[in-house]
């Protein structure tokens, strides 16, 4: 999971740690070697997962908050367990900027 310096910022504050220190802690490199990303657990899970909540759900990055719907990746319906609603396309668009606090102009930059 892929962050932007400003995730980086919030989160460490959250957690009451330097960006120094957190980013030692909790990333990595990034696949495409171009940023960090979260550590994940031996399972495959995000190290932030505690049970079924978020450990740092106030600030939690916006791929988080994207999850599951904006995700698109071979078995990710594996990973969601949340039954499909159909809904007017007018309605979807208003339940994504909700969801993901992102403006109109960024969702459709997005898709």
């Amino acid at each position: 999971m892929a962050l932007t310096e400003a995730e980086i910022t919030q989160i460490a504050a959250f957690k009451v740690l330097s960006e120094h220190d957190f980013i030692q802690q909790f990333t990595r490199l990034s696949q495409d070697r171009r940023g960090l990303a979260l550590q994940e657990k031996p399972n495959g899970e995000c190290l932030f997962l505690d049970g079924q909540e978020c450990a740092v759900q106030p600030v939690k990055p916006q791929q988080c908050r994207d999850f599951p719907n904006l995700w698109n990746f071979p078995g990710s319906e594996k990973n969601c367990r949340a039954i499909p609603r159909r809904v007017s396309e007018l309605e979807y668009r208003r339940l994504l900027v909700q969801a993901t606090g992102r403006s109109e102009h960024e969702m459709k930059r997005a898709t």
